[in-house]
Parts: C-alpha cells; sequence; structure tokens
C-alpha cells in the first residue's frame, strides 16, 4: 500500500475518505464519489482508507467520525469535513481547490 505521506504529497488534489464498511452514510458517500470521479477525471485523486483495517493512521488523522473527507494539496491538508457531503456542495467545495 502507498504510504499516506507519499499519497498526499501530489501536485494534483487528493481527496481521501475516511470511511468502514458497515457505516451507513459511508455507502451513501461512496456513490457521490463515484459520480465526482466520473466529473473530475485526471483533475483530482480520490482515496478510500477503511479506518478498521488502518486504525493507527485514522487515530494519527484524529478522525473520531465517518465519513471524514480530507483534501489535500502538495501535502498541506486544505480541507476537511466529516459526515455525509451531497455532491452539489462537495462539487462547491472542491471548485474553490481545483
Amino acid at each position: 500500500m502507498e504510504k499516506f505521506e507519499d499519497l498526499i504529497n501530489s501536485e494534483t488534489p487528493v481527496l481521501i475518505d475516511f470511511y468502514a464498511t458497515w457505516c451507513a452514510p459511508c455507502r451513501n458517500m461512496h456513490s457521490v464519489l463515484e459520480e465526482l470521479k466520473k466529473e473530475k477525471g485526471e483533475k483530482l485523486r480520490i482515496a478510500k482508507i477503511d479506518v478498521d483495517r488502518h486504525e493507527s493512521l485514522a487515530a494519527e488523522q484524529h478522525i473520531q467520525s465517518i465519513p471524514t473527507l480530507m483534501l489535500y494539496k502538495h501535502g498541506n491538508l486544505i480541507w476537511r469535513q466529516s459526515g455525509f457531503t451531497p455532491l452539489v456542495q462537495l462539487k462547491e467545495v472542491l471548485e474553490k481547490y481545483l
């Protein structure tokens, strides 16, 4: 698996979804992110991190509720939000950074 630091240290903005398979809002977020991926293509990289499989990373990132979305550019956290985020709202946020 790619190291977290390598993942976020990218020219291309990286949207990370901290999720769990048992989480209903996380499952709903999945379809939003799939649609976003179709629309944004190469302008945005989307990575999903399962908090149950990567507990120490989730703890390091202070993930207290899921889903938590984090947007990084050049290794810097530029936006973060917990909870389900509708596609329209997510696109509005991303327009500022892409």
